[in-house]
């Protein structure tokens, strides 16, 4: 439901500034958000073989995600750019098993694969199958945005989901700083309710909340079966799309989407097999296989 939100915000947001100042201010916003509740809880700096993975979330969904997306969306509708996420639960589901060592049963690459091919086909239909210049942007977004969900499950296995997203921000944070500072003198700003409602929500609810509980349910049923569950996020995508933004619906939105919760279904029953990635030493909580 957070990340459903994301396109429909990021186009609100793009009312009021420019993609790189939106980018930038986006991931500054939710580093002091993330900051404010380390210190308060004060939250233990993560140990140095920690931070490579770190790295990797911080360029997948703090930067990469969040810029490439925004940068397809100034010529992109919502609607189409939904063909990434519909997308991104397969790569992620492949990245995850061959990063994490789960090994999930030939029913489960099954119901992925139709789960994606329904959601592709609904929004290459809904686009009209017309390619876009931002599609490269989109395409790159997902290789990235796969990646730091991988890297993130895994490492929610061994420090709190709101950590793990929680330092990836503060590590983002003086690059952000100085991107705010130079991309808001060279972009247009002109605020107004929806373009300050856009930057709150991709800030809060998106990036730091969103992320919170997703890297939390990655590290509860792993990244394989984690990732499937946004299959459905490309329909609830349209859904805001047209209640938030005026964008049209085509009429098979609700035949998609009961195609779309029955892949979902057989996704989550199928079991795992195979085991996790082996654990550094020092790494605490249940082995998961």
């Amino acid at each position: 439901m957070a990340f459903s939100l994301t396109f429909p915000s990021t186009a609100w947001g793009l009312e009021s500034f420019g993609p790189w100042s939106l980018v930038a201010l986006r991931s500054t916003l939710a580093a002091l958000i993330a900051g404010g509740f380390l210190l308060a809880v004060r939250a233990p700096v993560p140990a140095r073989r920690h931070w490579g993975g770190l790295a990797v979330v911080a360029g997948g969904v703090v930067i990469g995600f969040p810029l490439l997306t925004t940068l397809a969306l100034q010529t992109s509708t919502t609607s189409h750019a939904a063909v990434v996420v519909g997308l991104l639960p397969l790569t992620t589901a492949v990245l995850g098993s061959l990063r994490t060592g789960e090994r999930p049963s030939r029913t489960f690459w099954v119901a992925a694969l139709a789960g994606a091919a329904v959601v592709i086909g609904f929004t290459v239909q809904q686009s009209g199958g017309a390619l876009t210049s931002g599609d490269l942007y989109l395409f790159g977004a997902l290789l990235v945005c796969a990646a730091g969900y991988t890297e993130g499950g895994r490492l929610a296995r061994v420090m709190p989901g709101w950590q793990v997203i929680g330092w990836a921000l503060i590590l983002c944070l003086p690059l952000a700083v100085a991107g705010s500072a130079v991309a808001l003198p060279l972009e247009p700003v002109h605020l107004t309710a929806h373009g300050v409602l856009g930057l709150v929500w991709v800030a809060a609810g998106s990036t730091f909340f969103g992320l919170y509980v997703w890297y939390k349910g990655m590290a509860e049923i792993g990244v394989p079966r984690a990732s499937q569950l946004q299959l459905a996020q490309p329909l609830l995508t349209l859904a805001w799309s047209f209640l938030l933004l005026g964008e049209e619906v085509s009429a098979a939105a609700p035949l998609a989407a009961v195609a779309v919760l029955v892949c979902i279904a057989a996704t989550q029953r199928t079991g795992r097999r195979g085991r996790s990635a082996p654990r550094s030493a020092g790494e605490t909580g249940p082995v998961r296989s």
